[in-house]
């Protein structure tokens, strides 16, 4: 009896760890990272990346190594459209992917095989803070991509990015893998709640409150001073073209 009963417990033990096991992975996506997933990206790399960055992602005079760039910045690059890219020479610009949401998932995951990098950030753990962001905002990011997230140009033609639009985790990858000019801002750099805190002002930018009025489309100081400017062009004439009547009565 006393061993049937043991028998039950250790069943029991063993289906409720089976059950949290299966819960735990279906919690949290995969994003291609099984054998299936690699096997499948390794196929979609040979045939739309290899011509550039080689045929084991070891670069070419086309395009650089993509050993140890991590998850992170192939997600970035693939989701945004930024690649594949047909001119080496041309800053890359958002567009619509090239592929389906499970082929980018499954370059991802081979481009993260080749090598340790940054992984796709969490950017709900830990919470951001959305007065720490803009703080940090201005200090490290406003210089190009201007106070409103607008973006700007930059030296040798090329262009800080509007920041409308890219997504949360799009904005995070940004951060930690530094595409085309920007600089990287790894963990020594910015902690995972500081990148979270830059993401939630980056999305408070797409729809901030103006409590001042009317927003002069966001371009800062500029703008703003232009508008007085012709306020105060346009008083001057306003008196010039009032005193000559005045004195002809």
């Amino acid at each position: 009896m006393r061993r049937a009963v043991v028998v039950l417990v250790g069943l029991g033990l063993l289906a409720t760890a089976t059950a949290l096991g299966l819960a735990g992975a279906a919690a949290t996506p995969s994003r291609g990272n099984d054998d299936a997933g690699v096997q499948q990206g390794r196929e979609l790399f040979v045939t739309g990346c290899a011509q550039c960055h080689g045929a084991d992602g070891g670069g070419t005079d086309q395009g650089p190594s993509l050993v140890g760039v991590g998850a992170a910045s192939a997600d970035f690059q693939l989701t945004t459209g930024r690649m594949p890219d047909t001119d080496p020479d041309r800053q890359p610009v958002s567009k619509p992917p090239a592929y389906e949401p499970d082929e980018i998932d499954a370059l991802v995951a081979y481009v993260a095989s080749l090598g340790d990098g940054p992984p796709i950030p969490d950017v709900d753990d830990p919470p951001g803070r959305l007065t720490e962001g803009g703080e940090l905002y201005l200090l490290n990011c406003a210089a190009c991509h201007s106070a409103a997230g607008n973006g700007g140009a930059l030296s040798s033609g090329r262009t800080a990015p509007d920041l409308h639009g890219a997504t949360r985790v799009q904005t995070a990858e940004a951060i930690r893998t530094g595409p085309g000019p920007m600089p990287i801002f790894g963990p020594d750099t910015l902690s995972d709640r500081q990148v979270n805190s830059i993401v939630e002002y980056v999305r408070y930018l797409d729809d901030p409150e103006d409590p001042g009025g009317l927003s002069l489309g966001r371009v800062g100081p500029i703008t703003e001073g232009l508008v007085a400017l012709l306020g105060l062009v346009a008083l001057a004439f306003a008196c010039r073209w009032i005193e000559p009547k005045e004195h002809a009565e």
